[in-house]
């Protein structure tokens, strides 16, 4: 049987939400996870968070504006993953725009590792900028700003990640800093950014830049706004939330950059139904997958890329390295099940494992496929070189990874040699010596947070549906909402009698079931034949065929009745 729990939902918010005109079932869907009234389902760009709120926001637009008008060479410093490709791609494009001189540099993950090391500064320091602005990255750079201040060139942090105990001695720009009362704390790197754009074009207002020039719309750049956001699996409050569902409104309107209507062509989605499963599952991992094979400028020449005919080259070399991170993940996730074939998972609280043939750019992606199946907060890692290991890990609600992490550190100093992440992502570098130690303090820690309850996986869904909720109407909304971490995509639970059943695609069943309504399903990746009467987890999804659209349920978890 499954382990099922259903999201309460506040009678009182959902009738509020209704008599706003919400239709019933999102209504109840919105106030099952947390809003309370029609005033918390932001509509417009003018209800963001203003950018006075993000502590130095205004202070890095006026350094920005000074490096404008004085002509001075700003260097963006990236990071390699869809954030931080973004993040950059907002940055070039948006300073652009507004007049700068700008470009930018990203570091290889497998030459220079992370963020603004002293290397980095120091290939920096080649092109002779007078400011480097990071994205994504900068807030635990301590040695890196410090080389920058002794070769002469000033730093402009713009982070997201959580600080450590001390900051680095630069201009910041990070929600998550001491001090800064920005009322969303989950802004992405490119969301900071892009408050930071907006701070810059106020200042160039007040200064009287566009008094001979049209002032630049920043809007156009909400595509790669709402990209980053959710392919960095950030927490989906109401101001990300508002971000991302203006960035999908202008996709299925068509106004998007050639780099992503290029990605949406090479994932063989349609953008005019641009959805949050698009962002996530198709257009970010073909993003991402530069980063984790080979280069990020490639993603980011894609996105910067000013004629369809050169983004869709570029879309194109994405998707081949895209589908090579497929087979090298696919590879590497049955060589750790059979390492897990002779462990018992259950009997302890994490997983912490290492192979020297894993590649490193994919190593995260086996951690979270490894914690999914598990349901225990896993590291993994990779040869990193010089007797050294890298390693990713992905958490479980109950256990915050970074503060684990921290933890271990502190019980144990010098065993780890560098960390850093959040909540449900992390990642660090050790001596591979250590590896058998570093898996027995996270365990021990893991034991120490984790009760037996939080390792029980319980899904959570929003109970069942009436017969008139099976709509397609309810189906369209659903796929045209902003759903994600914190603000979770709607799923359902009920019992079905399985009418009919088939196999497709050699890999997929189509089913027909039964109960109050008759209706198709889809349960993928499974081809073993089911009973006749199951319990299941489902979610309504919009099936298209043949220029027909019609509803169908995909099933996420099922057993027998």
């Amino acid at each position: 049987m499954l382990k099922l729990v259903t999201r309460p939902w506040p009678q009182a918010a959902a009738q509020a939400l209704l008599s706003a005109g919400h239709p019933p079932l999102l209504a109840r869907l919105f106030a099952a996870r947390g809003v309370a009234g029609p005033d918390e389902i932001r509509q417009r760009l003018a209800e963001l968070a203003p950018h006075g709120q993000l502590r130095n926001a205004d202070t890095a637009a006026a350094r920005l504006a000074d490096a404008i008008q004085r002509g001075e060479n700003i260097l963006i410093v990236g990071d390699y993953d869809a954030d931080g490709a973004t993040a950059c791609a907002v940055a070039v494009a948006g300073l652009r725009g507004l007049g700068a001189t700008v470009d930018y540099l990203v570091p290889n993950r497998f030459d220079y590792g992370y963020g603004l090391s002293p290397e980095i500064v120091r290939l920096a320091a080649e092109r002779r900028p007078d400011l480097l602005v990071t994205v994504d990255n900068g807030i635990a750079a301590h040695a890196g700003i410090e080389e920058a201040k002794r070769l002469g060139i000033e730093v402009i942090v713009t982070d997201h990640h959580l600080p450590g105990d001390s900051l680095p001695e630069a201009l910041i720009v990070n929600p998550n800093q001491p001090g800064c009362a920005f009322p969303s704390k989950h802004l992405a790197g490119v969301g900071v950014m892009f408050y930071v754009l907006m701070a810059l074009r106020a200042e160039l207002r007040r200064r009287g830049a566009f008094a001979d020039r049209t002032e630049p719309n920043l809007a156009e750049l909400l595509d790669l706004v709402a990209l980053g956001t959710v392919a960095d699996v950030v927490r989906l409050d109401a101001n990300n939330r508002l971000l991302v569902a203006q960035g999908l409104a202008r996709m299925r309107k068509g106004l998007m950059r050639p780099g992503i209507a290029a990605l949406f062509q090479a994932a063989g989605r349609r953008p005019e139904r641009a959805s949050v499963y698009d962002l996530g599952f198709s257009l970010g991992p073909r993003l991402n997958a530069a980063g984790r094979l080979t280069d990020m400028s490639l993603g980011i020449e894609c996105l910067l890329a000013r004629t369809p005919d050169t983004a869709l080259k570029l879309a194109g070399e994405l998707d081949r390295l895209n589908r090579e991170r497929r087979g090298i993940e696919a590879e590497m996730q049955a060589q750790a099940l059979a390492l897990l074939d002779g462990i018992a998972v259950a009997d302890g609280a994490s997983l912490s494992l290492h192979d020297p043939s894993w590649h490193q750019g994919v190593i995260g992606l086996l951690a979270s496929r490894l914690k999914e199946r598990h349901h225990r907060p896993t590291l993994v890692f990779a040869d990193g070189g010089d007797g050294l290991l890298k390693g990713s890990g992905r958490s479980i609600p109950g256990l915050h990874l970074r503060d684990a992490l921290d933890l271990v550190d502190k019980r144990q100093p010098g065993l780890i040699l560098k960390f850093g992440g959040h909540a449900a992502a992390a990642g660090l570098t050790l001596r591979e010596a250590d590896f058998p130690r570093l898996a027995e303090a996270f365990e021990a820690v893991a034991r120490e947070l984790l009760s037996p309850a939080d390792l029980e996986r319980l899904i959570e869904t929003d109970g069942g549906l009436a017969r008139e909720d099976f709509t397609l109407d309810n189906a369209v909304a659903i796929q045209q909402g902003v759903w994600g971490q914190g603000f979770a995509h709607p799923s359902f639970h009920g019992e079905f009698p399985v009418l009919a059943q088939r196999l497709v695609g050699e890999k997929h069943l189509k089913l027909k079931l039964g109960g109050d309504i008759e209706i198709e399903a889809m349960l993928f990746n499974h081809d073993t034949p089911l009973p006749d009467r199951i319990q299941a987890v489902y979610r309504l999804e919009v099936n298209e065929y043949n220029g027909k659209r019609g509803l169908q349920l995909t099933l996420e978890h099922w057993a027998p009745a």
